[in-house]
C-alpha cells in the first residue's frame, strides 16, 4: 500500500465458523484452540483489532461487520479518541438484519453502512440461510438477545471487559475430550507452517538412504534355517531394511517361552499392566518422528495418515488400560496369537497386542510380511517401557509358515486377526482342528462398503467425504468406500464435482507433504488392480481416471460404472470407486441389495432428511454407519470399529466389549457329561424349524439397546446392541438347554432348542410370543455343513462333544459362526452397530452455538 499509494479494504468479522474451528481442534487433538472459546473474549479481541485498524487509516480502510450495538459504540468511541473521521471507515450488516440499529447509527453519526446480500442459485441458498440463522440465533448472539424480552437490557449491552471475568468455560479442550477416562492422543496441525517445520525436521533424521531398520524374531534360534527378506519403499523402490523370518524351531521356542511367562504376567496387578501400557503410549509419542518416517518408507503412508496412525495406536493403549482398570478382575486365557495387517501396521498391531497384554495374556505378535519393521520398532518401545521380552514376542514371517504354525498349535489359547475373509476362514478351520473348541477367534475381515447420496444432500459436503472415503490411503483401508449410490437427480452435478476434485489430487512419494495419494503396497497388488480396471475399460465403463506415475507401485484413483453392488464379487483393496445411480423410489431396493451382499463393515449416508437417517440406519446391516461425514478414521472409544456377517466376528475394537474376549469366564463351570438319549433329527426338519423361528423374529421386532459415547462437538456417537439372529441351543441336558434359551432370548434372539425337554422349554419360555422352537431330538453336526443356517450355536458339553461342532461350523460357507461353550461367553449373542452423525451438516453446530 505504501509503495503503490493505495488504501487496502480490510473487513473485520467475528464468530463466523467458530464452531467448525472448535470441532476441528478436538478431532485433530491439537494442543489448544485457534479461536477463543468464550464470546466475551471474542468481543474484546474484536474491539482490540478495531482500534488497531483505526490507527492505520492512512493505508487501511476498515470495514466493521457487526449487528452488536455495544461493538458499534466501542468502534465509534475509539474512532473519536484517535481523531478518525466517519468517512475513513464503514460498518456492514447482512440484508434483513440489524436494519434499525444501522438506521439510528447513520442518522445520529453520519456513518456509512454497506449491506451484504446472498447472490446465486436458489439451490445454494438454503445452507447459507441455515448457517446465518444458527449463528444469529445463538443464545449469546446480540441479535437473539435483543429480540428476547426476557433478557434485561443491561445484559444485552453488557461490557465484555466485565463479562470476561465471570464467563464460564464451556468447551472441552482437545486433550481432555475423553476425560476422566483417559487423555486424548496428541495430534498436530499440518496447516500450521511452524508446527510442520518442526515435524519435518524431526522426521528428516530418518530420511537418509543409508538408514536401515531390522526385524528379527524375539526368540531367534541360532543356526535354524529361516527366510530372510528385504523391505523396500513401495513409492521409490529403495531398500528400507531387512527381516528374518521365524523358523519352526524359533516358533516352538517362542510358544514355549510365552507359556512359561504366562503365570507370572497374569499374577501382576491389572493396575501395573495398565501403567505399562500408558508408558508405552508416552514412548510412542516421544518417538513419533521415527514412526512417521517408517510409515512413509515401509508402508507408503502420507504424513497425515502417519500422524493418524500413531494417534490411534496411542488411543488404543490408553483406552484398554482404562477399560481393564474399570473392569472386575478376571483371569486371562493364557497365550494369544495376534496376526495384524500391513495397512495399519502400527495401530491395529498395537490394538491387538495391548488388549491381550492388559488382560493378562502373553502375546506372540505376527506382523504382516510387508511391514515388520514398524512392528519391530513398536515392540522395542514396549520392552523399553518395561514389558518383559518373553511376555510379548515378535514372530515375523510368512502366513504360510508362521500363521499356520500359530493357529494350529493347541498351546495357543486365542487368536486375533485382521485381514481377508479367505484367510480368516482358513484360520478358523485350523483352530477348529487343533485348538480348544472354546478358543476365541476375533476377526475383522473387510467389506464391500457402500455410501448412499440422495438428492437432498449438499454436493460439496458429499464430494468432500466421497473423496476421503474412497481415495485416502490409496483406498487401502478396511473401511474405505467401495461403491457409491447416487440418486439420479443429483448424479450429474455430484459426479462432475467429484471428477474435478479428483483432478486436484497429487500422486507421488508420500514423503512429500504435498502428496495426497501414495502407492499401493506392492507390485502384486498393483497388477491385480490394473487388470481389474482394464476389464472395465474393455466395456467402456471407466468414468474417470487419473494419470499414473511411472515409478513405484502406484494405482491412480479411478471411478468405474456398475449397475449395483451385485456386480462386485470381491473387495478391491485400492483406490477404485464403483458408482451406481438409483431413482428415488428405488431406495429400499438399494438398501436391500447392500444387505444382500452379506458384507457389513462400514456404510455412509448423505441426506438432510432426518426420517431417512433413522429409517436407513435401522435397516442397514453394517457395523459402523456414518451420516453426513466420511466413513473412515474410526476413533477409539468414540466409534468402536468392527463389522458383522462376512466382515467380522465382533466384538468391536476400541469398544466396551472387546476385552471380555481375552478373559476366562467368571463362573465355576462344569461341562455337561453324558449321552444324549434322543433319536436323531432329520436335517430337512431342522432347517424348516429354523425358518419358523426366523418368521417369529421378524414378527416380534426388536428395539436395540443404545449407549451414547463421548466424542467431539458436532457429532453424535451411539453404540447400538442388536440380537445376533437365530441361536441353536444344544444343551446337552435340559438344564443347560433352558439356560441357553434364556440367555439367547434375553438378548432378543430367535431360538431353536434341540435337547431333552426342548418342547417344554419352548412352551414355557415362548408363552408370550417369543420366537422360540423346541424339538426333543438330537441334531448331528453334519446339519451345519448341509445348510442349517443359524447365527450362533450354544453347547455346554464336554470337549469331545464340542470338537465336531466346532469343526462343522468352521467348514460352512459364509460368515464365521461362533460356538458358545460357556454361559459367560454370551457376548457372542449380540451384534454391535455404531452410528456416527455429523450434526453440523445442516450448516452449523446448533448445540455448541446454543451454549455460547
Amino acid at each position: 500500500a505504501e509503495q503503490l499509494d493505495r488504501r487496502i479494504m480490510v473487513r473485520l468479522v467475528k464468530g463466523a465458523y467458530w464452531d467448525s474451528e472448535i470441532k476441528r481442534a478436538q478431532v485433530l487433538g491439537l494442543k489448544g484452540f485457534p479461536v477463543f472459546t468464550r464470546k466475551a473474549a471474542t468481543d474484546i479481541s474484536y474491539i482490540a483489532n478495531a482500534r488497531r485498524l483505526l490507527s492505520k487509516t492512512a493505508r487501511i480502510y476498515p470495514q466493521f461487520a457487526t449487528h452488536n450495538a455495544h461493538t458499534v459504540t466501542a468502534v465509534l468511541h475509539h474512532a473519536r479518541s484517535l481523531g478518525v473521521g466517519n468517512d475513513a471507515f464503514e460498518f456492514q450488516r447482512l440484508h434483513g438484519m440489524g436494519e434499525r440499529l444501522h438506521q439510528i447509527l447513520r442518522a445520529q453519526n453520519g456513518t456509512r453502512t454497506r449491506i451484504y446480500a446472498p447472490v446465486g442459485r436458489h439451490s445454494d441458498l438454503l445452507a447459507y440461510l441455515v448457517r446465518r440463522l444458527l449463528e444469529n440465533g445463538a443464545n449469546g448472539s446480540f441479535v437473539n438477545m435483543i429480540a428476547d424480552r426476557d433478557v434485561p437490557a443491561a445484559e444485552v449491552v453488557r461490557d465484555p471487559f466485565e463479562a470476561i471475568a465471570t464467563a464460564p468455560g464451556r468447551v472441552v479442550a482437545p486433550r481432555d475430550l475423553f476425560r476422566p477416562g483417559r487423555a486424548n492422543s496428541q495430534g498436530c496441525d499440518l496447516t500450521d507452517p511452524v508446527e510442520v517445520e518442526h515435524i519435518l525436521a524431526d522426521r528428516a533424521r530418518f530420511r537418509a538412504t543409508e538408514k536401515r531398520w531390522h526385524a528379527v524374531p524375539g526368540a531367534l534360534v541360532a543356526g535354524s534355517e529361516a527366510e530372510q527378506f528385504t523391505l523396500v519403499n513401495p513409492a521409490t523402490g529403495e531398500t528400507v531394511g531387512d527381516a528374518i523370518g521365524s523358523s519352526p524351531e524359533t516358533i516352538e521356542l517362542a510358544i514355549s517361552s510365552a507359556r512359561d511367562a504366562a503365570p507370572g504376567w497374569a499374577a501382576r496387578p491389572v493396575g501395573e499392566r495398565a501403567l505399562l501400557l500408558r508408558q508405552v503410549a508416552d514412548l510412542y509419542e516421544a518417538n513419533s518422528a521415527e514412526f512417521y518416517a517408517l510409515c512413509a518408507r515401509e508402508a507408503g503412508k502420507t504424513l497425515a495418515d502417519a500422524v493418524s496412525e500413531v494417534r490411534e495406536a496411542v488411543d488404543f493403549l490408553h483406552y484398554y488400560a482404562g477399560e481393564a482398570e474399570r473392569s472386575e478382575p478376571r483371569q486371562p486365557l493364557g497365550v494369544f496369537a495376534c496376526i495384524s495387517p500391513w495397512n495399519f501396521p502400527l495401530a491395529i498391531f498395537t490394538g491387538q497386542v495391548a488388549a491381550a497384554l492388559v488382560s493378562g495374556n502373553t502375546v506372540l505378535a505376527k506382523p504382516a510380511e510387508a511391514t515388520p519393521l514398524i512392528a519391530a520398532l513398536a515392540l522395542r518401545l514396549m520392552h523399553q517401557a518395561g514389558i518383559p521380552e518373553d511376555v510379548v514376542q515378535l514372530v515375523p514371517g510368512s502366513g504360510a509358515v508362521v500363521g499356520t504354525a500359530l493357529t494350529s498349535d493347541p498351546r495357543i489359547d486365542g487368536v486375533c486377526f485382521t485381514g481377508s475373509l479367505a484367510t480368516a476362514k482358513a484360520i478358523d478351520q485350523k483352530m477348529a482342528d487343533h485348538l480348544a473348541p472354546g478358543a476365541p477367534l476375533i476377526a475383522e475381515t473387510g467389506g464391500l462398503n457402500a455410501m448412499i447420496v440422495d438428492s437432498t444432500a449438499l454436493p460439496e459436503q458429499a464430494v468432500r467425504d466421497i473423496l476421503a472415503s474412497a481415495f485416502q490411503s490409496a483406498g487401502q483401508r478396511c473401511s474405505a468406500l467401495r461403491i457409491l449410490y447416487v440418486q439420479e437427480e443429483a448424479a450429474t452435478r455430484t459426479l462432475e464435482m467429484l471428477y474435478g476434485a479428483m483432478d486436484e489430487l497429487k500422486l507421488g512419494d508420500p514423503w512429500d507433504l504435498s502428496v495426497d495419494v501414495g502407492p499401493v503396497i506392492d507390485a502384486r497388488a498393483k497388477a491385480k488392480f490394473e487388470a481389474y480396471i482394464d476389464s472395465f475399460a474393455e466395456r467402456d465403463a471407466v468414468l474417470h481416471r487419473l494419470p499414473t506415475p511411472a515409478q513405484g507401485t502406484f494405482v491412480a484413483p479411478v471411478v468405474l460404472k456398475v449397475a449395483g453392488i451385485a456386480e462386485m464379487k470381491e473387495e478391491i483393496f485400492g483406490p477404485v470407486l464403483h458408482v451406481a445411480t438409483f431413482r428415488a423410489e428405488e431406495l429400499d431396493a438399494v438398501v436391500a441389495a447392500i444387505n444382500a451382499s452379506s458384507y457389513g463393515l462400514t456404510f455412509g449416508l448423505h441426506t438432510r432428511i432426518d426420517g431417512r437417517v433413522e429409517d436407513v440406519s435401522e435397516r442397514i446391516r453394517a457395523g459402523n454407519i456414518y451420516v453426513n461425514r466420511n466413513q473412515i478414521g474410526a476413533v477409539v472409544g468414540s466409534q468402536p470399529f468392527g463389522g458383522e456377517s462376512l466382515s467380522g466376528t465382533g466384538p468391536k475394537a476400541g469398544g466396551p466389549n472387546y476385552l471380555k474376549r481375552f478373559w476366562r469366564p467368571f463362573e465355576r463351570f462344569e461341562p455337561s457329561v453324558g449321552v444324549n438319549p434322543l433319536s436323531g433329527l432329520s436335517i430337512g426338519f431342522a432347517i424348516a424349524a429354523v425358518d419358523q423361528v426366523k418368521i417369529g423374529v421378524d414378527r416380534v421386532g426388536i428395539e436395540p439397546a443404545a449407549e451414547v459415547l463421548p466424542g467431539p462437538t458436532g457429532e453424535r456417537n451411539t453404540l447400538y446392541t442388536w440380537p445376533r439372529g437365530v441361536v441353536l441351543c444344544l444343551g446337552p441336558d435340559t438344564a443347560s438347554a433352558r439356560l441357553q434359551a434364556e440367555l439367547a432370548l434375553g438378548q432378543g434372539n430367535g431360538v431353536l432348542v434341540c435337547a431333552p425337554g426342548a418342547t417344554r422349554i419352548a412352551e414355557e419360555l415362548g408363552s408370550n410370543g417369543e420366537p422360540i422352537g423346541g424339538l426333543d431330538k438330537k441334531l448331528a453336526p453334519a446339519a451345519i455343513e448341509a445348510g442349517l443356517n443359524v447365527d450362533a450355536v450354544m453347547h455346554f458339553g464336554a470337549e469331545s462333544d464340542l470338537k465336531p461342532w466346532r469343526q462343522a461350523l468352521s467348514r460352512r460357507d459364509g460368515q464365521i459362526v461362533p460356538l458358545i461353550t460357556r454361559p459367560s461367553d454370551a457376548e457372542h449373542l449380540i451384534r454391535e452397530r455404531h452410528v456416527c452423525i455429523d450434526t453440523t451438516a445442516s450448516g452449523g453446530n446448533a448445540e455448541l452455538l446454543a451454549g455460547m
